[in-house]
Formats: structure tokens, C-alpha cells, sequence
């Protein structure tokens, strides 16, 4: 059998107590890089639009505001996507991207489950961490806990932006992750995105295109309007951009589920990177590289 099938025969057949053994420390990388995503989305948006500090008497644009934040979150994001938590992990640390990946088979099923789980888990306890350290600043009217909630324009407009936005990304991440002399930019890409979609759409929808960080609000905030929007909008537009891309370039042209191409990082996923080393056996974290077999 061909090497790169026998890995994924063998990662089908693995069970969830084999996977969790094996990819623990994933799944702990994937929590903790929406934590850290939370953490500094609750910080910038304190000191941008609390009432209390500076920014809103220095800054009484909302737009430029809104860009100072955007900037913010997009630098956080590529930090993420660049650091070694997120070279190993794949740096998803949104459930959408998740799923759309398992839906591109790259990622196996029990592995998308605990990174499903444990980025719902971190998107919590970066809001918990954030109102530790900020206190009441947090849950200021003006703050109130970076939630997520549509905006003047309704729940339609909402939806809408959240599907268009995700949607997008998706496209530009398989775009982009997918050609060997793109996929190292592929992580800038995805912050400038990010950049302008506080920008224009925070106003709309609050930017969420990712159910765990709209959860790891909502839980503090005791806000649950229109959940439903942040967890269809956008899953559905990544699944839709992942569609498109299949029928316009085929399943070959899915190399892997890494927002960061560096092969000096073991890669857990199921791809034909080149140069990616893939996990052999079935326990330990033990890497050989095979892709010169596959």
C-alpha cells in the first residue's frame, strides 16, 4: 500500500483514547491560542473603548478606533499563526476552520473533535483570564466583554456579513496555503483580512466568524443573542469556499491544514505538504519525515 494511505488507514482507525494519548499536547496548543486571542481582544478593546481610559477622548473616531483595533487583532492573529504553538498545531483556533478542514479530509475525526473542544474551552478561559485582570473594566457597557451581536442593521445583515466574511477567508487560506510559494505569506493574508473586517463589519456583526470566541464572550456577558448566526454564517461560508475550491482545483490541490508551511514542525495532519514530516506509529510523539516516500 502506498505510504501516505497506509498513514491514513491508520489514522482512521484510531481511537479517541489513541488519539488523545498521542495528540494531547495539539489540542492544549489549539485552547490556548484562542486564549491568547481573547485575552488580547478583551485588553484592546478596553483601552479603545472604555470610557475610563484615554483612547476615547484622544480618538473620538470610532472608525479610526475600529482601525487601531483591527490593526491589533490582526498582528495578534499572525503572532499566533508564527509561533511554535501554532507551527505544530496548525494554528485553526476556530472550530469553522476545523470542521471545514475534517470536511477536506485533512484532519482526522477524533482530532477534530478535541480541537473543536479545547478551542471552545480556551475561548472561555481567555475571557475568564481577561476579567481576572481587568476586572469591571471588562464588563463595562462600553466593553461589555468584546461580545458578539448583530448590529443597528439587523439579524439578516448580520448573518450575511459573518457568511461573506468567512467565506472569503476560507478562499484566500486555500488560495494561498495550497501553493508552496504562497503558503508562507499565507498568515499575513489572514491578518490584514482580519484588519479590515473590524474595520468594516464590527458595526454589523461584532466580527466573529468563530463560534468559540462568540461563546467564550457570551458566557460572561450573559448575552446569547442570535448565537445561532455565529454558529451557522460562518460555517457555512467556509464550507462553501471549501466546495468552490474543490470543484475549481480538485482534492490533489489540498496539500495540507497548516496555516504555516514550516517543515522544521512535525505536521499531524493528513497532507502531501512537501517537505512536511508526518508522525509514524502509534504512540509517542515521535516524527520521521516520509514525504520523500509519499
Amino acid at each position: 500500500m502506498h505510504t501516505a494511505d497506509k498513514r491514513e488507514a491508520e489514522i482512521g482507525k484510531r481511537t479517541a483514547v489513541a488519539a488523545f494519548t498521542r495528540d494531547w499536547p495539539l489540542y492544549l496548543y489549539e485552547g490556548a491560542e484562542l486564549a491568547i486571542f481573547m485575552i488580547s481582544a478583551c485588553v484592546a478593546t478596553v483601552v479603545l473603548f472604555h470610557p475610563g481610559y484615554p483612547a476615547l477622548q484622544l480618538l473620538p473616531s470610532a472608525i479610526l478606533r475600529r482601525l487601531l483595533m483591527g490593526i491589533a487583532m490582526g498582528l495578534t492573529a499572525v503572532l499566533i499563526i508564527h509561533s511554535p504553538m501554532g507551527k505544530r498545531s496548525g494554528a485553526h483556533f476556530n472550530p469553522a476552520i476545523t470542521l471545514t478542514y475534517l470536511r477536506l479530509r485533512k484532519i482526522a475525526s477524533w482530532d477534530a473533535v478535541f480541537y473543536v473542544t479545547f478551542q471552545f474551552a480556551g475561548g472561555v478561559v481567555g475571557v475568564g483570564v481577561s476579567a481576572l485582570l481587568l476586572g469591571g473594566q471588562l464588563a463595562d457597557r462600553g466593553v461589555d466583554y468584546a461580545v458578539t451581536v448583530p448590529g443597528q442593521y439587523g439579524t439578516a445583515a448580520a448573518f450575511a456579513s459573518e457568511w461573506f466574511m468567512a467565506s472569503l477567508l476560507m478562499g484566500v487560506v486555500l488560495l494561498t496555503s495550497n501553493r508552496p510559494r504562497l503558503a508562507p505569506y499565507t498568515s499575513y493574508f489572514v491578518g490584514v483580512l482580519i484588519m479590515l473586517y473590524i474595520l468594516l463589519f464590527a458595526p454589523v456583526s461584532g466580527f466573529s466568524i468563530n463560534p468559540a470566541r462568540t461563546v467564550g464572550s457570551a458566557v460572561f456577558a450573559h448575552l446569547w443573542t442570535a448565537l445561532w448566526v455565529y454558529f451557522t454564517a460562518p460555517l457555512l461560508g467556509m464550507l462553501g469556499a471549501a466546495e468552490l475550491y474543490l470543484r475549481s482545483y480538485g482534492p490533489d490541490r489540498i496539500l495540507c491544514a497548516k496555516l504555516h508551511p514550516d517543515p522544521r514542525y512535525p505536521c499531524p495532519f493528513l497532507c502531501h505538504y512537501p517537505f512536511h514530516q508526518h508522525s509514524s506509529g502509534t504512540s509517542g510523539h515521535g516524527f520521521t519525515d516520509v514525504s520523500s516516500s509519499t
